[in-house]
């Protein structure tokens, strides 16, 4: 594939749509925002955003909120699993996409396309072995192992990994499935029900940021110590509160006891806990990123 070819995308989450057109350089020539609403009103909108600029496109990526069947061995390749947004439940998302692109499609989840277009232009280049992990809506993860995206029984799905409770933490949590998982627990809407207001609406030194921080500091120690990345990169959009990330890496530090050195690999000097190189493209172009590697 050339470096000029044309590649529409759409990274599918669960509070909006974003979609676009790319080159296989990774540059982004046009983007929309859709809100996520139903199947039926967000697919609308999307074919109606993209399907005017398909001319001259070699391809569609689609990286997709899980859970999502991305084994195409499997009779429910390309529907949406057990996910808490019911009216999503059992979707078959990438029927609905072909009945009107017969363009080649390519399909992974969100975060694992992240991973893979921060590997390809972002903050993991010259790094093969990496973790991305979403904080929004909710927690997501996507691992990237000797530069292949990691799949097996399904994909991973570490949001619904558990934490170490807090003591002073009395939250329920707000996962439909497992309660006090780490999405439950610490993703956008955990931190609004505990609050009263999102993370970005309260001081630095608001005892929210050391419980966030703690939660997701012991996610990190999680993926550090199973998927061994040399890159894991934090985003979604309760990372736009710049102040976490120095507090999480702490955090980290604190729950390993110098059991690892949290700088990379290489030098000594490098940061192995980082934010997205491609700040909020990470997605569409993780989209792209997919046709690239299937072509």
């Amino acid at each position: 594939m050339t470096s000029d070819q044309r590649i529409a995308g759409i990274e599918l989450g669960g509070t909006k749509v974003v979609c676009g057109i790319a080159t296989a350089a990774g540059d982004v020539l046009e983007r929309t925002s859709i809100p996520t609403r139903g199947p039926d009103e967000t697919l609308t909108d999307i074919r109606a955003w993209l399907e005017p600029r398909l001319d001259g496109v070699t391809g569609l990526g689609i990286a997709s909120f899980g859970p999502i069947f991305v084994d195409p061995a499997s009779p429910r390749y390309g529907r949406i699993g057990a996910t808490p947004k019911t009216a999503w439940q059992d979707f078959d998302l990438l029927r609905a996409i072909r009945r009107w692109t017969a363009l080649p499609l390519a399909l992974d989840t969100d975060v694992n396309a992240a991973a893979l277009a921060e590997i390809r232009w972002g903050a993991a280049k010259g790094h093969d072995n990496v973790v991305y992990v979403t904080v929004g809506t909710g927690i997501g993860g996507g691992i990237v192992s000797s530069g292949r995206a990691v799949h097996g029984l399904m994909h991973p799905e570490i949001g619904h990994m558990k934490p170490r409770r807090l003591p002073d933490d009395d939250s329920d949590g707000l996962c439909p499935f497992h309660g006090d998982c780490f999405e439950g627990l610490a993703a956008g809407p955990a931190i609004q029900a505990r609050w009263g207001r999102p993370l970005n609406e309260l001081s630095a030194d608001h005892p929210a940021f050391a419980m966030e921080a703690d939660y997701l500091g012991q996610l990190a120690v999680n993926l550090l110590l199973t998927a061994s990345p040399t890159k894991l990169i934090f985003g979604g959009g309760v990372m736009n509160c710049t102040e976490l990330l120095p507090m999480i890496r702490d955090a980290a530090a604190r729950h390993l006891n110098e059991y690892l050195d949290l700088t990379g690999p290489s030098n000594g000097e490098e940061e192995l806990i980082v934010t997205p190189g491609l700040e909020s493209n990470a997605g569409l172009l993780g989209a792209a990123a997919l046709v690239i590697d299937a072509a």
